[in-house]
């Protein structure tokens, strides 16, 4: 859309808007069309990435046991799995969906209530328009 943006992380409803995390517009019946295809393709990267990190649990069960880890390893431990992860995929010994039996998905700790307003930040209501009409101009998918 002619904007350099960053990287920005996708929160559910409960998050504050914040330029670094994307949420979805508050459904309500005076959503635009627009709106509505920006939290639906929200919800498919979202679940995209539920499943990449299921995927990788069951590969690697190890991060099926982080609650006994230090949490200054934690990031080292799930980028050591992602690398070699890749290692593997690059070598022809690809994921082998047996290993997701016994793999639950997990439910991701979030906020109980959503954020108050005061922490919306003004400028991110311009990255989430400008994504929205980013989405727009991909047409489906």
């Amino acid at each position: 859309m002619g904007k350099a943006q960053k990287y920005v992380l996708l929160g559910d409803a409960t998050y504050p808007l914040q330029d670094w995390i994307l949420k979805p517009y508050q459904e309500d019946e005076t959503l635009t069309q627009r709106q509505l295809q920006f939290n639906y393709r929200l919800k498919r990267a979202h679940s995209v990435i539920e499943n990449a990190f299921l995927r990788l649990k069951a590969r690697w069960q190890i991060l099926l046991k982080c609650d006994d880890c230090s949490l200054e390893l934690l990031p080292t431990l799930v980028l050591a799995c992602c690398i070699l992860h890749n290692v593997c995929e690059a070598h022809d010994n690809p994921f082998n969906e047996e290993w997701l039996e016994g793999t639950e998905p997990t439910e991701l700790p979030k906020p109980c209530q959503p954020a108050p307003a005061a922490m919306e930040d003004g400028r991110a209501e311009q990255v989430r328009e400008l994504m929205c009409q980013y989405f727009e101009s991909c047409g489906e998918g």
